[in-house]
């Protein structure tokens, strides 16, 4: 029995140290960016994590669950946002999209479906009417749709998001965005995994220099 105790004790000795070297490994300028300007973040409280994104883009659709899984499991402080990019003309229909679907309290019905759509099948639903169809077959009002997507409101949350996003010079996704101070994406952490590891790591660092 004190040897099995033994080995217990020098496995989780051996794990300890090994996530702490693991977090002394992601070094600044390589796994991840720090802004020379920090953006705002929604909320002065907690640590802001924000998920870069775009319905079309295949990488957003495979690193979708990891980052669902982490979301699920982050500590209380963590305010996790999701951002949807328009880094491109084509894209924009689908940014309006996510904000107008927020702002009818529908999004959960259908943001699963639209990654589906958009990035699985890679169905043409690049305007307001398209999308307004495609909501309305999982009981989402396909007027009420448009006429939110058009509203002075959703575009101030369109720009303010694109705004955000520029400021932090993110050019691709899916990018995370922590504390609106730290920018990680897959090809400067190495993996999906390894950006959701990197995030934590500095969501960390920031709790602990707020305290």
């Amino acid at each position: 029995m004190i040897r099995s105790f033994g080995s217990v004790v020098f496995l989780a000795a051996a794990l300890l140290v090994s996530g702490v070297a693991n977090a002394q490994s992601w070094q600044e300028g390589k796994h991840y960016r720090t802004l020379d300007n920090p953006v705002r973040t929604a909320s002065d409280s907690g640590v802001e994590v924000a998920e870069v994104f775009w319905y079309g883009c295949p990488h957003c659709y495979n690193f979708k669950p990891l980052a669902e899984a982490w979301e699920e499991k982050a500590p209380e402080y963590v305010n996790y946002v999701r951002l949807p990019a328009a880094l491109g003309q084509s894209w924009e229909p689908h940014a309006y999209a996510f904000y107008a679907l927020e702002a009818m309290g529908e999004l959960d019905k259908v943001h699963d479906a639209l990654f589906n759509a958009l990035a699985g099948e890679r169905r043409p639903l690049n305007s307001a009417e398209a999308l307004a169809d495609f909501v309305a077959d999982y009981g989402v009002d396909a007027q009420e749709f448009v006429d939110t997507y058009n509203s002075f409101g959703v575009r101030a949350r369109v720009q303010q998001a694109q705004s955000k996003i520029r400021g932090a010079r993110i050019t691709g996704t899916p990018t995370m965005l922590v504390n609106g101070k730290y920018v990680v994406s897959a090809s400067m952490a190495g993996s999906h995994e390894n950006v959701l590891q990197v995030v934590e790591y500095l969501a960390e660092q920031e709790r602990a220099g707020a305290e």
